[in-house]
């Protein structure tokens, strides 16, 4: 386990050393990992500091209004790309393309937004399994395999590569973040894109986006490590006593340590029912609600 008072200096230090007398920009998406990554950047950096939220088109519901409130002291940028990445997914089906596609247009907005304020490097709070699923090709995190092989900075500094998920937040709690940031469950870089099987469109964002929401309200009080809704096909039901062919939401909820492996969470059949029965008659177009209980491995905790 990471030892905080010995880590935290040593990082500032760290990017200082590496940034030098220049200025740095920062992906600061409002997760543990870029959140402590941003804490110790402003430390280091200060006025040097540009830190850059992009609103995707592919976030949480209300994310972006809880980034801005999270952040307020900090000078943030925040740049409306929801089109472009919407537009980038159009007819894309393979999750592994999904988050290259992501990843490359991320950094070419963090190249935008460098240039305009005459940044030379960029931070971002890669940690040690994204590194470990992207090498081990269990999957390209956006950040690592999901970079463009050439990138328009003179350097990327990433002070928390070499730490676990319970390690950053340890780091976290000590920087004195509020639990709404050191306890907040992950979320993949390519957002909800990678939690809807298949093509990505406006409408099946707006129904992930929606269940999400309720998952979150009626599972987080039970704890998870992380848990999400998944939207992945088409199927049969009866609404109304009317046959209809609507979308399937699978529900994902665990428990882990630091990612790397997970055991489903039980959750009590009230609480599944109440979850299924708010989704089917609070998003109109879902047929059917299930609840997915395979650990990691063999399966990973998102669906893409």
């Amino acid at each position: 386990m990471v030892n905080s008072e010995e880590f935290i200096p040593e990082a500032i230090v760290e990017i200082r050393k590496a940034v030098g007398g220049h200025r740095a920009i920062i992906a600061l998406s409002g997760g543990v990992d870029s959140s402590v990554c941003a804490a110790l950047a402003y430390q280091a950096l200060g006025e040097n500091l540009y830190p850059v939220y992009v609103d995707t088109g592919l976030m949480r519901k209300g994310e972006t209004e809880k980034i801005q409130q999270a952040f307020h002291y900090m000078p943030l940028t925040i740049v409306d790309a929801k089109e472009r990445f919407v537009n980038a997914l159009k007819g894309v089906s393979d999750p592994e393309e999904k988050r290259k596609i992501t990843g490359e247009l991320f950094i070419r907005v963090f190249e935008e937004e460098a240039k305009l304020k005459r940044v030379d490097f960029l931070v971002q709070g890669t940690i040690y399994p994204d590194i470990i699923e992207s090498e081990g090709q269990i999957k390209s995190h956006h950040n690592v395999g999901g970079l463009p092989s050439e990138v328009a900075f003179s350097g990327v500094v990433e002070p928390l590569k070499y730490l676990y998920k319970d390690e950053v937040r340890e780091i976290a709690r000590a920087l004195g973040l509020p639990p709404q940031i050191s306890e907040r469950m992950p979320f993949p870089g390519p957002g909800l894109a990678v939690r809807i099987i298949g093509e990505v469109t406006e409408e099946k964002l707006h129904i992930v986006r929606e269940a999400n929401e309720i998952v979150e309200q009626e599972i987080l009080r039970c704890k998870p490590w992380q848990t999400f809704a998944a939207l992945i096909e088409k199927g049969t039901g009866v609404k109304g006593d009317v046959r209809v062919h609507g979308w399937i939401i699978a529900v994902r909820a665990v428990q882990s340590r630091d990612g790397m492996t997970a055991d489903v969470l039980e959750l009590s059949y009230d609480v599944l029912r109440k979850i299924a029965s708010r989704i089917a008659s609070e998003i109109p177009d879902v047929a059917r609600v299930v609840y997915d209980i395979t650990p990691k491995p063999p399966a990973t905790i998102e669906f893409e």
